[in-house]
């Protein structure tokens, strides 16, 4: 393997629990990272080098989910604690929301934020403290996306997902079906199709047109980690030993084979996340190994960020870029938080 990128142009750090989550600041100043323990990590980008001067604050009694804020400089939390946080780059933080439940979801549009608690979603103004509308599901809810509009928000949850109109007068749901456990959801940047990751090692789509079903299977494991890439032409997926890549383009998926990238035979991707710019996908894997892979380019477009074999970083739980591509953090299941600069990575 060639020289690794994360030693020449990032940071790494440990901390003592789990990393649930990472995720960058709308404006791409900062990242922040929130673990199982309730620490939240905040890494300014032009300290991405620099792990210790990385603030960590402490968030949550027990941290569960996070998301970019709708301001352009901050981050929500949710926590075991029944608290939604928001915390600025700087380091200030504020609780808009304090309840007796945990808070399982949090997404953002720049005009609105929706937190879960068990079977309600609250959807909220941006600034967090004016309640717009609470949105009942039939069982708990285990993913929220908002659209690429900020017109909708969907949910997954007990035999299928939902969907409603943020500003509606009156809160009609748009149900999804199909029996089983629907663990995540992401939804087509086209607004062409919602797709959920299952319990049973597959995944199942609905066609936002006419909600025509769309299964895809042959999983190894359970996909913990599902996105649409840039322009919606492709879902990638974790749960086998390449990224999973499946057309929404020519008719696709149904009736398609996907296409895989990076594949290391015998480790699992437990992670991905497509790049906001370009055509390329960040994944890592169940032994803290992170590669960048091109669509389209083969197996000879498989760029190494960090290899798991010679430092023992854990499962990557999560990745992410920030909006111009430049960078990206990842977090994995022992505790380590890296970041780097690919901006003049070739």
């Amino acid at each position: 393997m060639m020289g690794d990128l994360l030693t020449d142009r990032g940071g790494e750090r440990r901390f003592e629990s789990p990393v649930v989550h990472v995720v960058s600041a709308r404006d791409g100043n900062s990242f922040a990272a929130l673990t199982a323990d309730g620490e939240l990590v905040l890494i300014p980008r032009d300290r991405l080098r620099d792990p210790e001067s990385w603030t960590v604050v402490a968030a949550h009694d027990g941290g569960l989910c996070l998301a970019q804020d709708c301001a352009p400089d901050a981050f929500l939390s949710g926590g075991e604690d029944g608290k939604l946080v928001r915390t600025f780059a700087d380091g200030r933080s504020e609780t808009p929301h304090e309840g007796r439940r945990w808070i399982d979801c949090v997404a953002s549009t720049p005009d609105h934020l929706a937190f879960s608690t068990g079977k309600q979603i609250e959807v909220r103004k941006a600034e967090g403290r004016e309640t717009l509308k609470v949105l009942e599901h039939p069982s708990t809810v285990t993913g929220i996306v908002f659209d690429a509009k900020g017109k909708r928000i969907a949910a997954s949850h007990y035999n299928g997902a939902s969907m409603w109109f943020v500003q509606a007068k009156v809160d009609t749901v748009r149900p999804f079906e199909w029996k089983g456990s629907h663990i995540a959801i992401a939804i087509h940047p086209g607004g062409e199709a919602l797709v959920t990751s299952m319990q049973e090692n597959d995944l199942h789509g609905w066609r936002l047109s006419d909600g025509h079903n769309m299964r895809m299977s042959g999983y190894p494991k359970q996909v913990k980690s599902l996105a649409f890439t840039r322009n919606g032409r492709w879902l990638a997926t974790a749960g086998a030993d390449a990224i999973i890549l499946w057309p929404f383009f020519g008719g696709g998926p149904m009736g398609k084979a996907p296409a895989e990238l990076a594949r290391l035979p015998g480790l699992f991707v437990s992670a991905v996340c497509p790049n906001p710019k370009e055509d390329i996908i960040a994944a890592g894997y169940e032994d803290g190994t992170v590669v960048l892979a091109e669509i389209g380019g083969g197996d000879q477009r498989v760029l190494p960020l960090c290899s798991g074999q010679d430092t023992k970083r854990g499962k990557v739980t999560s990745l992410g870029f920030t909006p111009q591509g430049g960078s990206l953090v990842f977090g994995t299941e022992e505790g380590v938080l890296a970041a780097i600069d690919l901006s003049s990575a070739d």
